[in-house]
């Protein structure tokens, strides 16, 4: 049977690395060091998949401007003490590599910098299967859709054979912004109703059943 899709694009924190809590306790803890008034975990968890200035901003909206960089600082000094004990999902790496064998292009989009999507494929292991991927640094940061732009032209894929994976909402209106079907993942940082208020192809409550859908439907 005829592959439906060519080129699937994973989002990285949530979807592929079970990293939110480390990046919500991050937040806070950087929001404490300035002593400011840490977010709430639900607007914490809301931006991941930002870029990390766009998410300070919408995460820490009262803050002089001057000093989001101060905050982005001590985030970045909290996330680094940790992310050596952060693991992928449990399925993902096998999710992977049964993707690569079938043939697909794999890429990531992901709000992360070059420098710290660059560690987390060294800790996870999994940067040589994936073909090429874009960064927050590098590009407008979600839900714009120049990180899949760039993608679909790196590869001349089209849009109707592009896949976008993710976690958060940023993800799908990303992937609607740049005429790409979409999956959902409810095991990451936005709750399922509102990842379904996007109407993506498919919500997956965990990598089994997305591998799932992936095999019967990709």
């Amino acid at each position: 049977m005829a592959k439906r899709f060519e080129l699937i694009v994973f989002d990285w924190d949530g979807t592929l690395m079970d990293s939110t809590g480390a990046i919500v306790a991050s937040i806070k803890a950087a929001a404490r060091d300035l002593g400011l008034e840490p977010p709430s975990d639900e607007r914490a968890n809301h931006i991941i998949g930002l870029g990390l200035i766009d998410a300070l901003r919408h995460a820490l909206p009262d803050l002089p401007r001057e000093l989001y960089q101060d905050v982005a600082l001590r985030y970045r000094q909290h996330y680094m003490a940790r992310d050596h004990e952060l693991l992928l999902f449990d399925g993902v790496e096998g999710l992977i590599d049964e993707l690569a064998d079938a043939g697909y292009m794999l890429a990531v989009a992901t709000g992360k910098t070059r420098k710290g999507l660059d560690r987390a494929f060294e800790v996870s292991g999994l940067g040589s299967r994936f073909h090429a991927s874009r960064c927050a640094d590098e590009c407008h940061s979600k839900p714009h859709p120049q990180m899949l732009e760039q993608l679909m032209d790196e590869f001349g894929v089209a849009p109707g054979a592009t896949l976008m994976i993710g976690d958060t909402t940023h993800d799908l209106l990303m992937a609607r912004n740049a005429g790409v079907p979409a999956l959902g993942v409810a095991y990451g940082a936005h709750p399922r109703e509102s990842l379904e208020a996007q109407a993506p192809l498919f919500c997956a409550a965990d990598v089994a059943e997305l591998a799932g859908w992936l095999r019967q439907q990709a």
